[in-house]
């Protein structure tokens, strides 16, 4: 595949479940640039058999390929929508799939995706399986993101923290000299999005005004802290397949009844101090922690962070030149620049793989 401009489209449909944000991104000359983005919602059935194949079910691996062409249909549709304002032929377009499986320790990842069909459908060439080379390697696949968070938003001899909280949360720690680390810190949305579904059937907690409703129920949080990922040393990844309903409800089991509000409370507590400590434990104090992905909305959320961090500054992304729900679509359009461009995309100090390598595969127009 021969550049001959830098346009790429990258494609992101997260553990959230709610679609997919895509962005068309120009990298001439080596700098990173958004010139469009767009958000495409996941019809109702297609996100009910997304979630539905993260666990273990009857006639899966059907199910899976069905869902994969349906996927790919939305994808097309996302990539659609930015077209009209490319200035010029779009060279690949780069695109995560849907995480339907993620262990490492078993040495895979799965991210259902149909790169052919979205090929055929766009004729345009299609970058895709970004996590498996890391694994092969024996990395974790994950985060993927830091490389690209000290490309976009380092800044030389200062330490800063980007936090994407989507529906597991992940820190990059730019530490200013040159040095990155970053791990899943684990819950992000996941367990509030599945909370307030539950009890009030809403998709999720707007500005975190549920929550901050209610009071944070100490043993209860104590108890969904004494999880073993959170002990972990880094490199470490984690996914759907810890952190689900079955996980909460286990730990809700010896409480009795709790009042949702308060419920709500503690696993947003639960979100701020897991993301808090992992900072703590890389042993930088950042001039900021900027915050992107959905989590980056949630008010109560970013206070509660700042306030687990005795006050360090909290802030979205945007305040760096990049809103919040298009960092991790540029993130992998950025990786399939540096696939094009031959150039790997992990970070060994952050995934634990053998070394760098270049991320994808390629599905040509």
């Amino acid at each position: 595949m021969t550049e001959t401009h830098s346009l790429y489209i990258g494609l992101m449909s997260g553990t959230s479940l709610d679609g997919v944000d895509g962005v068309l991104a120009d990298f001439s000359n080596g700098a990173i640039q958004t010139l469009s983005a767009a958000f495409t919602p996941f019809p109702a059935e297609l996100r009910s058999e997304l979630m539905a194949l993260q666990a273990a079910s009857h006639n899966e691996l059907e199910r899976e390929a069905l869902a994969a062409n349906a996927l790919a249909l939305v994808y097309a549709d996302c990539v659609r929508s930015l077209l009209p304002s490319c200035p010029a032929p779009v060279t690949a377009v780069a695109v995560h799939g849907q995480t339907i499986r993620h262990r490492p320790e078993l040495g895979f990842t799965r991210q259902t995706n149909n790169p052919a069909l979205l090929a055929e459908l766009t004729g345009i060439d299609v970058i895709a399986d970004f996590r498996s080379r890391d694994i092969a390697a024996g990395g974790q696949g994950a985060p993927l993101v830091p490389a690209f968070h000290e490309a976009a938003f380092g800044k030389p001899g200062t330490a800063r923290v980007v936090v994407n909280i989507g529906g597991i949360g992940n820190i990059s720690v730019l530490h200013g000299d040159g040095r990155v680390t970053g791990f899943d810190t684990g819950p992000g949305n996941v367990l509030l999005d599945l909370w307030i579904a539950r009890h009030q059937g809403r998709a999720y907690d707007e500005d975190g005004a549920w929550g901050a409703s209610g009071k944070v129920h100490q043993p209860l949080l104590n108890e969904l802290l004494d999880e073993s990922y959170f002990r972990q040393p880094a490199p470490k990844s984690t996914g759907r397949d810890l952190f689900h309903a079955p996980w909460l409800d286990a730990k809700l089991a010896s409480f009795g009844k709790l009042a949702p509000a308060d419920v709500q409370a503690t696993l947003v507590q639960l979100t701020a101090v897991t993301i808090a400590r992992a900072i703590r434990d890389e042993g930088v104090m950042p001039d900021a922690v900027y915050v992107c992905g959905g989590g980056a909305y949630n008010g109560a959320l970013l206070r509660a962070i700042g306030v687990e961090l005795g006050g360090v500054k909290v802030a979205s992304t945007e305040e760096l030149g990049v809103a919040p729900n298009r960092v991790e679509a540029l993130a992998f359009a950025w990786l399939g620049w540096r696939f094009a461009n031959r150039e790997p995309g992990n970070l060994p100090a952050v995934t634990g793989a053998r070394g760098p390598r270049i991320l994808g595969a390629l599905y040509p127009a």
